[in-house]
């Protein structure tokens, strides 16, 4: 009889573990699944912003600087749903967004001697 007792709370006990182990697998599939609808709408955006040329200096920028090509591309939908740059932005115009952001985030070091 006392193992019957050890017995009941380690299967409860699994219970709970594969009910939380399920809700935290479910938790990291819905957030992946909303972070490629946010990509997917903002592609879209970004689709509509650029022009084709323009578009696949962006992408090649995240290539080499992703972390630039999100600000970039964050700057564009903000500069763009305002109403402060005229659309479809082209290659020319993106070169003159990617260089203010670029001075901006860009860090200068500078030695001493």
């Amino acid at each position: 009889m006392a193992e019957e007792r050890f017995e009941q709370p380690r299967d409860e006990e699994l219970e709970e573990l594969r009910r939380r182990k399920l809700e935290e697998l479910q938790k990291r599939a819905e957030l992946e699944r909303q972070a490629q609808i946010a990509a997917a709408q903002r592609r879209a955006a970004l689709k509509k912003i650029l022009t084709p040329g323009a578009l696949a200096r962006l992408d090649n920028i995240r290539i080499v600087r992703p972390e630039l090509a999100e600000a970039l591309e964050q700057q564009l939908i903000a500069l763009a749903s305002s109403g402060r740059v005229k659309i479809p932005i082209d290659e020319d115009a993106l070169k003159e967004i990617l260089e203010a952001i670029y001075s901006q985030t860009r860090k200068e070091y500078r030695f001493r001697l």
